[in-house]
C-alpha cells in the first residue's frame, strides 16, 4: 500500500459519470449523428476551472472523490490497425481484454489531455484522488490500465501515491460511504466484483454487465439515441416512437428495425454467454484479494462481505427480463401472431378458395392481445433506481455511518431516509434529451463534506455553473422504511 493518509480528510468533493469518451468526427451526411460526442460538448474545460475553483474556495488538502463512471469505454468504437478483432468488436467495439482495453482507454485520454492536464495540475497541488470502479469503467480493473493513467498524469514518484483506485465503494474519514451505486441495479451490476475476470478459451476478458453490452451492441448503432438519457430510446407512447422515427429515423436510418433487432440478439446472446461463465478465482488468493479491497477503501474484510451480500441478483439469471427490457418479447409476440394467421390462411385455402384478406382476420383478433401486453409491460429502470437509495441505511449500518453517497442513476438528490443522509451527484455526462443537443438533462452536480471546528463534517450538495457554484436544497426528511424491506427482499 502507499504511503499517503487516505484515512483523514478535512475536505471531501465527491463527482461521479462524466462519461469521459472518444471525440465524434463530424458526418457530413447525417450532422445529427452522435453530435453528443463531439468535442465541442466535452466538460474538459468546465472541469477544469471547477478544480481551479475548489483549490482556491478550500484552502486545504482535498480528497476527490471520482465516484464510477468517469471513462466510458464501452462508446469507443475506434479499431486498432494490425490487430485481429471479430466481426461483432469491428462493428461495435472491443471486446474487454487487457490490450484492447488499454488501447480504448488510450483513446480517451488522447482526447481529453486538457481534463488530464487540469487533474495533473489539481494533484500536484498536495490533493488526492480516488477513483471508484463504475459500471461504465469496469474496466479500469486491469492493473496496466490504471497505471496508464498515473503515466499520463506524469507526477513525480511523491505525488503518485495521492492516486488510488476502489472496487464499487470507499469508506471517507470513516463517516461517509460512497459507492456508485451500479451494485443495486440488477442490469448493470457487476456480477462479481471481487472476481470480475472470466476465460473463454484462451483470452481473459472483464465480465461486463447486461446495461453495458445493450450500449455497445444497440446504442453504438443508433447514433441518434443519447445513452446518457434513458428517455432519449424509451418512449412514453407508440406515438412518441413514431413521432421520432419519422422526424429523424426515416431519412438517415431507415433501417433502424433491424439494426436494433441485431443488437438486440447480440447482446442477449453475448450476455447470457458471458454471465453463465464461472469467475476466475483462487479460493487460496480470495481472503487476500478481499483484504486489499478492504484496505484500498478504509473497510475492513467483514464490511467488504456484508456490503457484497447487499449486491441485487443479476439480469442474466432471469433471461425473461433481458427480454423485455430488449423488446425480443413483444418481437417474439408480433411472429407469432404472423404465423399463426398465416397457419389459419393456409389451413382454411386448403378446404375452400378464399381471398388473401382472410389472412388479416386473425391478425386483427389477435392484435389488441398483443397491443394490450405491450402496454402492460414497463420498464425497470425506474425501479433498480429507487433500490439504491432504500439501501442505504442498511449500506450504512454496516460501514458504521450516517451518511452514503451514490452515482449512477444521473439524477442529482440530497434527502434523509431513516435518519441517513443520502446524496447523488447526478451527471455530468453530454446529456441531451433531443439529438440537436439543444435541450440539456441533468446538472453538474457535486458533493462537498467540509470539516467545522468541533472535527464534526457536513454534506452538501451543489451545481458547478462553470465560473460559480449553486447550492441544491436538501429535500424533506423521507421514511422509506417498507421500501427498504421490499428492496432487501428483492436482493
Amino acid at each position: 500500500m502507499d504511503s499517503t493518509d487516505f484515512t483523514a480528510a478535512k475536505h471531501t468533493i465527491i463527482v461521479s459519470d462524466l462519461h469521459l469518451a472518444d471525440a465524434e468526427p463530424p458526418h457530413p451526411g447525417n450532422p445529427l449523428w452522435k453530435r453528443f460526442k463531439r468535442r465541442r460538448h466535452f466538460v474538459d474545460r468546465s472541469f477544469k476551472a471547477f478544480l481551479e475553483h475548489i483549490d482556491k474556495e478550500a484552502g486545504a488538502p482535498v480528497e476527490l472523490v471520482f465516484n464510477g463512471d468517469i471513462f466510458d469505454f464501452d462508446s469507443v468504437m475506434k479499431i486498432p490497425r494490425g490487430v485481429q478483432v471479430s466481426w461483432l468488436e469491428q462493428r461495435r467495439g472491443l471486446a474487454a481484454e487487457e490490450p484492447k482495453s488499454r488501447f480504448k482507454f488510450g483513446v480517451i485520454l488522447d482526447d481529453h489531455h486538457i481534463w488530464v492536464g487540469a487533474l495533473r495540475d489539481f494533484l500536484l497541488k498536495g490533493h488526492r484522488a480516488v477513483f471508484i470502479i463504475g459500471n461504465h469503467d469496469m474496466e479500469l480493473y486491469w492493473p496496466s490500465v490504471q497505471q496508464d493513467l498515473l503515466t499520463r498524469l506524469n507526477l513525480p514518484e511523491d505525488k503518485r501515491e495521492n492516486v488510488r483506485f476502489c472496487e464499487w465503494f470507499y469508506l471517507s474519514n470513516q463517516d461517509t460511504l460512497i459507492e456508485h451505486g451500479a451494485q443495486y441495479d440488477a442490469y448493470c451490476m457487476a456480477s462479481n466484483p471481487i472476481h470480475p475476470l472470466i476465460k473463454k478459451g484462451s483470452k481473459v476478458f472483464v465480465r461486463l454487465p447486461f446495461g453495458n453490452l445493450a450500449g455497445k451492441y444497440m446504442l453504438n448503432g443508433m447514433g441518434l439515441m443519447n445513452p446518457h438519457v434513458d428517455s432519449s430510446f424509451i418512449k412514453g407512447s407508440v406515438r412518441e416512437y413514431f413521432v421520432f422515427y419519422y422526424r429523424y429515423i426515416m431519412r438517415t436510418q431507415p433501417l433502424l428495425l433491424w439494426t436494433w433487432f441485431w443488437g438486440a440478439m447480440a447482446t442477449l446472446a453475448v450476455s447470457l454467454g458471458d454471465g453463465l461463465l464461472p469467475a476466475m478465482r483462487d479460493p487460496l488468493m480470495t481472503p487476500s484479494r478481499v483484504a486489499d479491497i478492504a484496505a484500498k477503501s478504509n473497510a475492513t474484510p467483514m464490511m467488504v462481505w456484508s456490503l457484497r451480500e447487499l449486491h441485487v441478483h443479476p439480469a442474466i439469471f432471469s433471461p425473461m427480463k433481458i427480454l423485455r427490457e430488449l423488446w425480443l418479447d413483444r418481437a417474439i409476440l408480433l411472429v407469432l401472431i404472423v404465423l399463426v394467421s398465416f397457419q389459419f390462411f393456409s389451413t382454411l385455402n386448403v378446404f375452400v378458395s378464399v381471398s388473401a384478406w382472410w389472412f388479416f382476420i386473425p391478425v386483427g383478433v389477435l392484435l389488441p392481445v398483443f397491443i394490450s401486453y405491450a402496454h402492460s409491460v414497463e420498464s425497470e429502470l425506474d425501479k433498480t433506481q429507487k433500490v439504491s437509495m432504500n439501501m442505504a441505511p442498511l449500506s450504512a449500518s454496516i460501514a458504521k455511518v450516517r451518511r452514503v453517497i451514490h452515482g449512477h442513476i444521473h439524477r442529482e438528490r440530497h434527502a434523509w431516509f431513516e435518519d441517513v443522509e443520502y446524496l447523488n451527484t447526478g451527471t455530468w455526462s453530454p446529456a441531451f434529451k433531443d439529438p440537436e443537443c439543444t435541450l440539456r438533462y441533468g446538472r453538474k452536480c457535486f458533493a462537498w463534506i467540509r470539516t467545522a471546528e468541533d472535527g464534526t463534517r457536513s454534506a452538501q450538495l451543489f451545481e458547478w455553473k462553470d465560473t460559480c457554484v449553486e447550492l441544491i436544497e436538501a429535500e424533506a426528511r423521507e421514511t422509506t422504511q417498507l421500501e427498504t424491506v421490499n428492496a432487501v427482499g428483492e436482493a
